[in-house]
């Protein structure tokens, strides 16, 4: 699948020194290819840990690493001027759900305007392909499961959601009046080694290692398509190559509404199986070796009850189905944890 790209493509992964991205660039660079990453290393969580995995990316001569901001737009054209990326992957972006109903600002300059640099950089210095984070939240108030690319997704329920949302609008019209091949990438629920502190797992495992309560929300009974890391970078590099093509005859009464008469894509990358997030902490809790303290609450704001991927289009169209367990994957994710942080 991924003989179309050439070793010596220039391959661009902005937000780098996240979690995503970081996982992204070491998997292109054990095979490899030639990765620039970007990152304006914000404070939004631990910068110790950006700079923890930058640092692991830098070992490789192959990798190079310029701090810019996406909303940067002077110095995201010099970089693309300078290296005239044949792939460019955009997972730089305010993350968190919770966050943007505090600081909803934070998700314009990043989301939005920051997109928007990019998209102009692709415009002016065409590439082969972009791909961009999009996300399960766009799904908002759906209640038909699983969610599949080719229902509407007009009714998001947090203004994160709504910049994703914005994102795909954005590409598609790039991708309509220059031609510029966009596949937008909605993940569900990511976790694994290296992962974001403010995510539920993430404090849960520091919390119940202190001994300290975990605050449960809509008393456990959500649901979330647990997505391993390794399974969404799997993922994304088997799409690299598959741009996509526009279908002139495309009609949105009878075609699927995840692809266009522009060239331009939208795939679902989830695990296909919903757990209870009482499950999730069950399992947690085995692969720490102890039991939590559990304060139940209410339903947060922004909050969805339920997530769960169609992955069907993945399947057929790069035979590629995330599958790795929670039991695995969370096993994985408390070894790194002790291991990072010396418990």
């Amino acid at each position: 699948m991924n003989k179309n790209i050439n070793k010596n493509s220039k391959i661009l992964i902005t937000g780098a020194a996240g979690f995503i991205g970081f996982h992204l660039a070491s998997l292109l660079l054990e095979k490899d290819y030639k990765v620039v990453g970007i990152d304006n290393i914000n404070d939004y969580y631990d910068v110790n840990l950006k700079e923890s995995r930058l640092s692991l990316l830098k070992k490789n001569e192959n990798f190079i690493f310029h701090k810019i901001d996406l909303k940067d737009k002077e110095n995201i054209d010099k970089l693309f001027d300078k290296y005239k990326f044949d792939y460019v992957i955009n997972l730089g972006a305010q993350a968190g759900v919770r966050y943007s109903i505090e600081n909803p600002y934070a998700y314009v300059d990043s989301n939005l305007i920051g997109f928007m640099n990019i998209l102009e950089a692709c415009r002016h210095n065409p590439v082969k392909h972009l791909l961009y984070a999009s996300s399960s939240s766009v799904y908002g108030g759906n209640k038909v499961a699983p969610f599949s690319t080719n229902h509407n997704v007009d009714h998001p329920v947090s203004l994160y959601a709504a910049t994703k949302k914005s994102n795909e609008l954005m590409a598609h019209t790039y991708s309509h009046l220059y031609g510029i091949p966009t596949t937008g990438l909605r993940f569900f629920t990511v976790y694994g080694p290296w992962g974001r502190p403010d995510m539920a797992y993430f404090s849960f495992t520091k919390n119940i290692l202190q001994g300290k309560t975990i605050n449960v929300f809509n008393h456990g009974k959500m649901e979330r398509d647990f997505t391993y890391v390794g399974d969404i970078v799997e993922g994304i590099y088997k799409l690299i190559p598959l741009a996509p093509k526009g279908n002139d005859a495309w009609d949105e009464t009878k075609d699927d509404i995840s692809s266009s008469f522009a060239p331009y894509k939208i795939y679902n990358i989830g695990n296909n199986q919903p757990v209870k997030l009482e499950k999730f902490i069950f399992v947690l809790e085995d692969k720490i070796g102890k039991k939590a303290n559990k304060n139940y609450m209410p339903m947060q704001p922004g909050d969805v009850l339920r997530t769960y991927a169609d992955v069907s289009d993945l399947s057929k169209d790069i035979d590629f189905k995330p599958n790795t367990s929670i039991e695995e994957g969370l096993g994985k994710f408390v070894k790194w944890y002790k291991e990072y942080y010396q418990i």
